[in-house]
């Protein structure tokens, strides 16, 4: 399908898509559902390599805002799903291998019952265990973070108890497409108003069963790139200070992790910015950002009125295969033994109750290939997340490989490799309901 042919057909849908504030109705219950939440500080103490940008080349000179994981663990009838999401920039397979093994070791889940996910916040701690890819000391960090986030996952099985959800769909501008097309016809990454972007902000209201809010999921497609290489100081970005203005203001020890939608060509509106502006009367651009998101999160939250009790939980996982791209990064063909690796991509489902999934990849997707997940999946609001259970990197969509850009040469992706991901996502989806 052409570009402009799947737009059309996402946008008529999108134009039958509940509004924002619909419950999930109260059905597959089979028991009571119950949830736990749980928040850590991730901050280091010390100085470490910052993740992203090869330009920046010394590491972190202190904290803007502190960063956190956040974890929610939900039980219905003996099955447990578990969703934690780290204010860092990427969790390698390696990382999440390790903290794989040990969560389902202690906590009497599978590896399908496991969403372990990053914000992409490019102001946060490198994340590795490979000694040649970092500092030696982000490597003690991340021997550091393992451990934590393990206990992390307890201390939310530990708080399980009954609660009510409700889902609904809010709309925000905060990320734009970054493909710009400059003035000699190349695609370089800026602000392009017009390309397409996934606005819906997609929101899981958790109560106790006496309506007191406990915690929130939400999802929205952009990166947290609205500082750039010239900033030295720790931050989880618009993305995590979204998180922590929606916890502030909803209040009741509230935890509310954000996970991260198709968004690997969607910057936030104000990108890569030098520093935080402290100018006087100013806004900086990343506070801004981050409470525009907060505030529809909020009122999304809000406008759910009748959260309802029970919701069947089914997971499932899968890794699919796919054929590697024939030239690297610089355009040089690879040799014949590197290109029969296949490209693998963790896909993870799950559903609560009839209305509600989510849906992981270990990828950096492009938003159209998200949208188009959303719109054939049968359920009423699905979740799409990124940066989860591992990193494969850029995921494009097909159409864009003539156009060249960052995306298309930094991916290891053949050709197609959307299509297959695509109906794999929607071929799960539909075997949940």
């Amino acid at each position: 399908m052409k570009t402009n042919t799947l737009l059309l057909v996402i946008l008529a849908i999108s134009l039958c898509l509940p509004v924002a504030g619909q419950s999930v109705k109260s059905s597959g219950d089979n028991g009571v559902l119950k949830a736990g939440m749980a928040k850590i500080d991730i901050t280091p103490d010390y100085s470490v390599r910052l993740y992203g940008y090869a330009a920046r080349k010394i590491p972190s000179q202190g904290i803007h805002d502190h960063i956190y994981a956040r974890a929610v663990a939900f039980e219905n009838n003996g099955k447990r799903l578990l969703m934690i999401s780290s204010d860092i920039g990427s969790i390698t397979d390696s990382v999440y291998s390790v903290v794989k093994k040990s969560l389902i070791g202690k906590y009497k889940i599978g590896e399908s019952d496991i969403f372990l996910a990053a914000i992409h916040s490019h102001s946060a701690p490198v994340v590795t265990l490979d000694p040649s890819k970092t500092y030696p000391v982000n490597i003690q960090y991340t021997m550091e973070l393992i451990p934590k986030l393990v206990t992390l996952a307890g201390e939310a099985f530990k708080n399980l108890r009954p609660v009510k959800t409700g889902a609904g769909i809010g709309y925000s501008s905060v990320g734009a497409n970054r493909r710009e097309t400059a003035a000699d016809g190349s695609v370089i990454l800026g602000r392009n108003p017009y390309g397409t972007t996934d606005k819906q902000v997609l929101v899981f209201k958790i109560t106790d069963t006496e309506g007191k809010p406990a915690g929130v999921i939400y999802d929205y497609a952009t990166h947290a790139t609205s500082m750039g290489p010239g900033n030295l100081l720790i931050s989880g970005d618009l993305l995590g200070l979204s998180e922590q203005f929606v916890e502030q203001i909803l209040g009741n020890n509230a935890v509310a992790p954000i996970f991260v939608g198709a968004s690997g060509n969607i910057d936030p509106w104000y990108r890569v910015l030098p520093t935080f502006n402290t100018e006087k009367g100013w806004i900086p651009e990343t506070i801004l950002l981050g409470t525009l998101l907060g505030e529809e999160v909020v009122h999304v939250f809000n406008d759910i009125k009748e959260p309802v009790q029970g919701g069947k939980i089914v997971t499932s996982v899968e890794t699919l295969q796919c054929h590697r791209k024939a030239t690297d990064e610089k355009g040089q063909e690879l040799p014949a033994s590197e290109l029969q690796k296949p490209v693998p991509v963790t896909i993870t489902a799950a559903r609560i109750g009839d209305d509600v999934a989510f849906i992981s990849f270990s990828v950096e997707m492009l938003t159209e290939i998200g949208m188009a997940v959303k719109t054939g999946s049968p359920f009423k609001y699905t979740f799409v997340i990124s940066h989860c259970n591992g990193t494969s990197g850029y995921l494009p969509l097909s159409e864009l490989y003539k156009e060249g850009g960052y995306e298309i040469n930094s991916t290891h992706f053949a050709i197609g490799s959307d299509k297959m991901v695509i109906n794999k996502a929607l071929r799960m989806l539909y075997d949940l309901k």
